[in-house]
């Protein structure tokens, strides 16, 4: 049986300036994904552990945290830290976690019902904070897991278990929204286009401050009208339009597009505000909060301790 590079590390003594370079294989989670033959979740679960590899971030040096739904399911199926937290709630956890220890890399996955519906007011206020971590949301414009209502982003006349009759509602646009509401980085990938995703949530997570990756990721069970053909056929690679992320006015007009054409890529970035992290006073100094003394004895954080569990 071939050892991974992590366990040839654990075995042999090797300089921190040379760690051995890191494969998928060493981010296998001990659980296997249960999601559907064919679900689009399957490609940002494969894309998510290239970039953590090709960027040679090692499992104690990340986290991934999730709400609920199906895309959700995420942190068991990758070796990280990990939380499976509520629904709508990731991004909360994922502040806290951030600010505790912010040198840990903080990837937080969902879907588009967890993130943009129930915690859209989250998903704003992280966004405005521009806390550092990276936002994967796993859009396949239905609620899947709750067997196909509709969501937050699924196009008007959508017929859906609880549509019958169509929906009558706009959707929401993540992109533009984003952008408006002061998100740093602000890219969507295609599940089908796994490499393209990769080097998207690369520089997401190489990013300082708040990234978002939409990733339209197919539900094959349950919405047959957003279906890979669909994608296949229309989306288009703002890199090859040679699309300037600085340029505010494109990025708004390539997000607001929803039609023949739609655009994949990255969309927005600016580098020039301070992520929360560096604008706290308490971080500059001492390093991550996690590993300063607690300041209080150790009865009292045990008493603490067993209160909360």
């Amino acid at each position: 049986m071939s050892l991974t590079t992590l366990e040839i590390e654990s075995k042999v003594t090797v300089p921190p300036t040379k760690r051995l370079p890191l494969t998928i294989k060493d981010f296998k989670g001990k659980a296997e994904p249960d999601w559907c033959p064919g679900c689009g979740d399957f490609g940002v679960l494969s894309a998510l552990k290239q970039a953590l590899a090709d960027l040679g971030i090692r499992p104690h040096e990340a986290m991934v945290i999730s709400g609920i739904g199906c895309s959700s399911n995420l942190p068991g199926y990758v070796s990280t830290y990990g939380m499976h937290t509520l629904h709508g709630r990731a991004l909360s956890v994922a502040t806290g976690a951030q600010m505790a220890n912010h040198e840990l890399k903080i990837i937080v996955t969902g879907g588009d019902g967890d993130g943009y519906g129930i915690g859209g007011n989250h998903f704003i206020h992280t966004m405005r904070r521009n806390v550092d971590l990276t936002y994967i949301v796993m859009n396949n414009q239905i609620y899947g897991l709750t067997t196909g209502q509709l969501s937050p982003t699924s196009t008007k006349g959508m017929t859906t278990k609880s549509t019958p009759f169509g929906s009558v509602e706009n959707p929401i646009n993540p992109i533009p929204l984003a952008i408006a509401a002061g998100a740093t980085y602000v890219a969507r990938g295609y599940t089908g286009q796994v490499k393209h995703l990769v080097e998207l949530i690369k520089g997401g997570i190489q990013h300082k401050g708040f990234a978002l990756i939409d990733a339209f990721s197919p539900c094959v069970t349950f919405n047959h009208e957003n279906s890979h053909e669909f994608f296949k056929q229309k989306t288009f690679k703002l890199e090859d339009r040679k699309h300037d992320p600085t340029d505010f006015a494109a990025a708004m007009k390539y997000g607001y597009e929803w039609g023949d054409e739609i655009a994949i890529g990255l969309f927005w970035q600016r580098t020039d505000l301070p992520a929360l992290d560096e604008l706290e006073s308490a971080l500059k100094e001492g390093g991550p909060l996690a590993r300063r003394p607690l300041g209080i004895s150790p009865q009292v954080a045990a008493s603490l301790i067993r209160e909360l569990m």
